[in-house]
């Protein structure tokens, strides 16, 4: 069995929800059972999140600018090109993504570099995901955390393939002449 078929295999039942309704997992080059994992960027950040099902309730901005449906896993990024794969990280929990949509925006400038899916931000957090206000309860009101990102894959087209910068710089919506793409090792988390 290859490496790629077995860490698909690995994959939690809610990443494999989240690819029947057409998202890619992020991508992995990693054995199951492996340690370490090939990257092209790590950090961390502060992350917020949000949920946009286009029904216009509770700030909703309608359907993700990559035209997938809101879905775990799917992120938005100020300055990532739509498509990027990696995971985040969160008091020792790691939950796959990829870019599916821009934003935060004003946030991005006080250093809000990632905007995470509602039910991601509730799996990492211990809340619940609440489809009635599209909020995370149980969270005692935190609507940021600090969070660890690696990044396995860029994605295509426009956007910095590089640390993240502010909405307002328009890095999304360039196309990046000098693209971080040195492989990096990095070590996985006991979970």
């Amino acid at each position: 069995m290859s490496a790629r078929l077995r860490l698909f295999a690995a994959l939690t039942a809610s990443a494999l929800t989240a690819l029947a309704v057409g998202a890619p997992a992020a991508h992995a080059d990693a054995d199951a059972g492996s340690t370490t994992q090939k990257a092209v960027l790590k950090g961390s950040t502060t992350a917020s999140y949000f949920w946009d099902d286009s029904s216009g309730r509770a700030g909703d901005t309608g359907l993700p600018a990559a035209g997938k449906p809101m879905q775990k896993g799917l992120v938005a990024s100020p300055s990532w090109p739509l498509m990027t794969e990696g995971y985040v990280i969160y008091k020792g929990k790691k939950m796959p993504f990829f870019v599916g949509d821009r934003g935060p925006g004003d946030p991005s400038s006080s250093g809000v570099m990632l905007d995470l899916d509602a039910k991601t931000f509730a799996e990492l957090t211990g809340g619940r995901f609440n489809p009635e206000t599209l909020g995370v309860d149980g969270v005692a009101g935190e609507g940021h955390i600090k969070v660890e990102y690696v990044v396995t894959k860029w994605g295509d087209g426009v956007g910095k393939k590089n640390y993240p910068e502010a909405f307002s710089t328009g890095a999304w919506a360039a196309q990046d002449a000098n693209p971080l793409t040195k492989q990096m090792t990095v070590k996985l988390p006991a979970n």
